[in-house]
């Protein structure tokens, strides 16, 4: 079910480009640039949970889409929602094509940007969702079974609120911190956003001491939402950190074997390509 195109970069990051000035942290985009309809919720926008109805669109270099297409391979979704990976439209002319098109379905005279993870209705054409979290959450609530046999609960609703508030910590404390750390212009700002990075690493390394996953003992969306988090931490901020400041941000032994350990399931790849080898072979 699944179609790969010539690999390209991501949507623009929502992220300030300037980590240090005194502006928002993320900048949300101004209507219609988002799409926030939902599976299940509002019967009456037609949007049932219905198998092969629906297809995702994903970057390969985008870290959001790497949690979506994470969680397609823990719940089982392959084979009912169908996956498509788009990058810029020079290099993935047929899937920019087909995403702009379903954009351009759901908004008349849509001049806005074309994002992934994007969620799209095979029925209608349109867009259902460039939401992410919303993504995630319809995907784990109204798209599989609940955590049939074999399958985890990702998103059991008395870890609901925990879920949430560690995407937070993850976004804040981990990869905007790491991102100022690395990049800032003034070393005072530099300083104070390895120091935040730091503490939530810490507190993150501690909590693995007495459980095998985020939450406690069960793996659940928290795991997918730190693992990625810690990847990128990896591949990408720390390579931006000065020597002193990537050798302490590696020294939390705990999040390490936590990270080689996910990996070794195989649900828990570092690239989306990797999850689809074995429908492209």
């Amino acid at each position: 079910m699944s179609e790969t195109f010539p690999i390209s970069s991501g949507p623009a990051a929502l992220l300030d480009p300037d980590p240090c000035s005194p502006g928002p942290r993320i900048v949300p985009p101004a209507p219609p640039h988002r799409f926030r309809s939902r599976i299940g919720v509002d019967l009456a926008g037609g949007f049932y949970p219905v198998p092969h109805r629906y297809r995702l669109y994903l970057s390969a270099s985008c870290p959001l889409s790497l949690r979506v297409s994470i969680t397609l391979d823990l719940l089982g979704l392959r084979d009912t929602v169908a996956t498509t990976l788009v990058g810029l439209p020079d290099e993935t002319p047929e899937a920019f094509a087909a995403l702009r098109g379903a954009y351009e379905a759901t908004w008349h005279r849509y001049g806005g940007p074309v994002d992934a993870p994007a969620l799209c209705d095979g029925w209608t054409g349109r867009v259902v969702s460039n939401h992410t979290p919303d993504i995630l959450r319809d995907l784990a609530g109204h798209l599989s079974d609940g955590g049939g046999p074999g399958r985890p609960r990702l998103r059991p609703a008395p870890r609901a609120a925990d879920i949430d508030a560690l995407r937070e910590l993850l976004d804040e404390d981990i990869t905007h911190a790491a991102r100022q750390a690395g990049t800032a212009h003034e070393a005072e700002c530099r300083d104070a956003a390895l120091e935040r990075l730091l503490t939530a690493l810490g507190r993150l390394d501690r909590g693995l001491a007495t459980a095998p996953y985020a939450l406690g003992g069960e793996l659940t969306a928290a795991d997918v939402d730190l693992w990625v988090a810690l990847v990128q931490l990896d591949t990408e901020h720390r390579l931006r950190l000065d020597a002193d400041a990537a050798q302490r941000v590696s020294r939390h032994g705990r999040l390490r074997a936590y990270v080689r350990r996910l990996h070794a399931h195989p649900a828990f790849h570092t690239t989306i390509p990797e999850a689809l080898q074995d429908d492209l072979s």
